[in-house]
């Protein structure tokens, strides 16, 4: 049995935080607010007409490092769908319990330890940003541009089954290609016409070649849609494809070379537009990140598992600003993304005092 009372984590669990839910997630971005306010924090709130509100809470300055904690308050379940909290000897389950309400509450719970044991908190920052299940299209400039104050930072996504943390998630890119052709009868005209489709399958061949599995860079061309009947020379077409990148020169690489594929008509006649781009851009492994892990080893008296993610979080952000990061030191769960998501018990418990006793090392000033 857990010694952790999940009445008060059930409370925002049972709280609909659908990124499209607005008031939602703005509800439980209020209670995450109250409970760090009591705490000594001091809440900036950048209102958004559309999402939820982003919410920047923090501590009092004093000399030495800065570190930013970084979770997100909306999940993915409209109203009605996935809502109610339950619990067993071993696991809680809910929307949010491991993605990442649940990580959320990981950092508060480590917060409260130590202001009861230091009487104040300084230098340790909380950002909660309320889209990153829809990408993150608005608060990723918000949090590149606060990450500039920061020398560390810890994202509360969930653990790895064996405890890890992140030290590395794939780049991620959505890009729209749109093509237009000439109409033309496919019986009387058929050499009038320029082929818009037979132009995509052109541009999406060469896409798809883009793709390096050794240096894990991968382009995927997940819908492809054009013409207008069997008798029609197609007038237009259109491609959506993702990026997916674990370096910087790879990502430099294939966005020269998409450039490259849609400037090219491999059809005459036929024009191309390009839409979209990065989304997250890469966080790598970098020495400070690392002098970041052996610090912990060995104030913590630990060997830190750590692990590469290829699915991206705002920990992309955050990294790609130069700022060491770390993720995953919410709890472990799965399920996440469906209505089976749940946490593990044991695993709370060992990530809240994992995380109380880095805070108590970075107040020290040891980190």
């Amino acid at each position: 049995m857990s010694s952790i009372d999940f009445s008060e984590l059930q409370s925002i669990i049972e709280i609909n935080s659908w990124t499209k839910n607005k008031e939602g997630v703005d509800k439980n971005g209020e209670v995450f607010a109250y409970w760090l306010e009591l705490l000594g924090y001091t809440l900036t709130r950048y209102p958004r007409e559309e999402i939820g509100d982003h919410l920047h809470l923090t501590t009092p300055k004093k000399e030495g490092k800065k570190l930013l904690l970084l979770g997100h308050i909306d999940t993915v379940f409209p109203p009605e769908t996935f809502e109610d909290f339950k619990e067993d000897d071993e696991w809680i389950y809910g929307p949010g319990v491991c993605d990442m309400k649940g990580g959320n509450y990981v950092a508060l719970q480590a917060l409260r330890n130590v202001y009861r044991k230091f009487g104040e908190i300084h230098n340790i920052d909380f950002l909660l940003v309320s889209d990153e299940e829809t990408g993150s299209d608005d608060s990723k400039h918000l949090s590149a541009k606060l990450a500039k104050e920061y020398d560390y930072c810890m994202v509360f996504e969930a653990a790895g089954v064996h405890d890890e943390v992140v030290v590395g998630r794939k780049g991620v890119g959505t890009f729209f290609i749109d093509i237009e052709g000439i109409a033309a009868h496919a019986g009387n005209h058929y050499t009038k016409g320029a082929d818009a489709n037979l132009e995509a399958s052109h541009k999406l061949q060469a896409l798809v070649a883009l793709t390096d599995l050794e240096k894990e860079t991968t382009v995927n061309v997940g819908k492809l849609s054009g013409g207008i009947g069997a008798n029609t020379i197609s007038p237009k077409a259109h491609l959506t494809f993702e990026l997916r990148y674990t370096n910087t020169q790879e990502r430099d690489r294939v966005l020269k070379a998409i450039d490259e594929i849609v400037a090219t008509s491999y059809v005459e006649g036929t024009t191309a537009t390009l839409l979209g781009g990065i989304q997250r851009d890469v966080m790598q492994p970098s020495l400070d990140q690392a002098d970041f892990v052996k610090k912990i080893n060995t104030l913590c008296n630990i060997a830190l598992p750590t692990e590469k993610r290829g699915g991206v979080s705002d920990a992309n952000i955050i990294s790609s600003q130069g700022v060491a990061t770390l993720d995953g030191w919410g709890p472990y769960g799965d399920g996440d993304h469906t209505i089976h998501e749940r946490a593990s018990k044991k695993s709370f418990e060992k990530r809240i005092k994992l995380v109380t006793e880095i805070f108590e090392h970075f107040l020290e000033g040891k980190i």
